[in-house]
């Protein structure tokens, strides 16, 4: 655009009653990375308004939208590290949409207009954090899911693009009767039709195929071997690693396509070792598998359906001596596993959604999305934890898979109480594990008397704890009276002399609460030698880094 069409443009913009979230005013302020976070804020947002672009023009007063002119240079201006601010600034935008710089002379002012291109692949992230307007604040984009899934619906469909090239010739034999074999299963009404199609028939009903045409889907999914570069810039490989109590590798496998067939040889792999149980309601033992296969199956599924090739990563699955972790690449598009679990409805959008049909045609996937739902019911049937979802990574899922019973009463009284509901179960289960819950799940389960303590150091509440036979634990977690413990600290003063931080510490440490981690319980004996210096009953004759315990004089 030449000067005349900016200056219509900006007044253009100017016209609009307010700050539109795919457009921003600054008078003069400039800082680096709020300069960045506003791009990739922008980017995002045009997206979801669909627009073309986004835009932050510097020298028009925010509200007024008068042109008050600016100093800003940036092609002078400097970003962190002291680098060329445009350069630091392309360099930090993931994926590099591209944007435009323009210096121009409006006729009440001088104006800087950063003109960005809208999303449309994946969310733009600044250095690793994507961001996105809501109203006129800027704010992170995972806080906001529904903004997040909305850009995703904008993008192209990888899965379903052809691969210039590739002919039927490319598709595995072996593969092909494996797919011919659970489309039978998942459409029985149509299997004697099936004894006539062809094999490329087959793919185009089996959605595998754009009019004969091979997609990146059919290679994923039935491709020979070494067509896994005709894929390229995206990966389809699938690593297992096996690894020892301390973490170090021992075995390895990588599997590439198909991976129709490569899921069963994985699964192989796995060692899943004979445990032995106590039902409800017996005193005989029941041998139980250490992982049921549907359940790893359905986990590696959806690490397929949903991974982010563009990332050009793999999918790993790490096998433990008591768990499986499977992670695959993209961000978690219905936000958390609370929305999953109570919403119990289909997804509304894939990331790959011709992937995803091919899947469900082929029985690998439910096409009513239930199937994560039903990973944690099979898990609560079999006594064992529950999956635990981690999402703390903006553009990485990983799910962990326990093969291993934590506390048996414990667990059985979770799953044999018919009055908690699923999602109770699930929040009960991370206090089992340690693992931290939201205020808000704390509140529930407090409100329902199962959880006691302080938040976020919470315990099973004592009723549950007199159930299943936890008393003397529910007590140990609990903690005893805190006279107890000042107590013991004047004991130990007044029979020894003195007492240094580390004697102290000693006296105290497998006394506090197991609840509590080491520096949890260090922050709390600092806290009951305050209330002792306090009350005049201690006082320290040592330093702050070498302190010495005494009694304090009588006066």
């Amino acid at each position: 655009m030449n000067t005349q069409e900016l200056i219509t443009l900006i007044d253009r913009f100017r016209e609009e009653r307010s700050e539109q979230e795919w457009l921003e005013f600054k008078e003069n302020n400039y800082e680096p990375q709020a300069l960045g976070e506003y791009l990739s804020a922008l980017a995002n947002a045009a997206c979801v308004a669909g627009k073309p672009r986004g835009y932050l023009v510097f020298g028009v007063q925010d509200g007024s939208h008068r042109v008050v002119g600016t100093s800003f240079d940036p092609y002078t201006a400097k970003g962190k590290g002291h680098q060329d601010l445009i350069l630091w600034l392309s360099m930090g935008l993931q994926p590099n949409v591209g944007f435009d710089v323009h210096v121009l002379e409006h006729p009440k002012g001088r104006v800087v207009l950063f003109e960005v291109k809208a999303a449309s692949d994946r969310p733009v992230h600044f250095y690793g954090t994507a961001y996105i307007r809501i109203g006129t604040s800027k704010t992170e984009l995972h806080k906001h899911p529904e903004k997040e899934r909305a850009i995703w619906t904008h993008r192209a469909d990888w899965s379903g693009q052809t691969c210039e090239g590739a002919t039927i010739g490319d598709i595995d034999p072996e593969a092909l009767a494996k797919a011919r074999e659970q489309f039978r299963i998942k459409h029985p009404g149509q299997g004697s039709l099936m004894t006539g199609w062809d094999d490329a028939t087959f793919l185009n009903k089996a959605k595998l195929t754009v009019r004969g045409m091979i997609t990146h889907t059919a290679l994923l999914l039935l491709g020979r071997g070494e067509t896994a570069a005709l894929l390229s810039p995206g990966v389809a490989k699938i690593s297992w690693i096996l690894k020892d109590a301390y973490n170090k590798e021992l075995d390895y496998e990588h599997f590439g396509p198909p991976f129709v067939l490569a899921v069963d040889r994985l699964l192989g792999r796995i060692r899943n070792l004979t445990v032995r149980a106590l039902p409800s309601g017996t005193l005989f033992p029941q041998e139980i598998s250490q992982y049921d296969p549907w359940v790893i199956r359905e986990a590696l599924h959806n690490c397929i359906a949903h991974q982010d090739y563009n990332l050009r990563g793999r999918i790993n699955v790490v096998e433990m001596p008591d768990s499986i972790l499977l992670t695959n690449l993209g961000s978690f598009l219905p936000g958390d596993v609370e929305t999953v679990i109570r919403q119990d409805a289909p997804l509304e959008i894939y990331r790959n959604p011709f992937l995803a049909d091919a899947m469900v045609a082929l029985n690998m996937i439910d096409t009513q999305g239930g199937g994560i739902k039903r990973m944690f019911q099979l898990q609560r049937q079999r006594f064992f934890p529950l999956p635990d979802y981690d999402l703390s990574e903006p553009d990485r899922v990983v799910v962990k898979l326990p093969g291993r019973i934590l506390d048996e009463h414990y667990t059985r009284l979770l799953m044999d109480r018919g009055d908690l509901n699923l999602w109770q179960v699930m929040l009960l289960d991370r206090v089992q594990k340690r693992l931290p819950i939201s205020h808000e799940a704390h509140h529930q389960l407090k409100s329902a008397g199962l959880v006691e303590g302080r938040y976020p150091n919470l315990i099973i509440a004592a009723p549950i704890a007199r159930l299943t036979g936890q008393k003397a634990r529910h007590i140990k977690d609990r903690g005893l009276d805190k006279k107890y413990y000042l107590d013991m600290i004047i004991t130990l003063v007044k029979v020894h002399g003195s007492a240094s931080r580390e004697e102290i510490d000693q006296l105290l440490m497998d006394k506090l609460p197991d609840a509590l981690d080491r520096n949890q319980k260090r922050h709390k004996i600092h806290n009951l030698l305050g209330e002792l210096v306090r009350s005049g009953k201690i006082v320290n004759e040592g330093s702050r880094v070498k302190s010495r315990w005494k009694l304090a004089r009588k006066t």
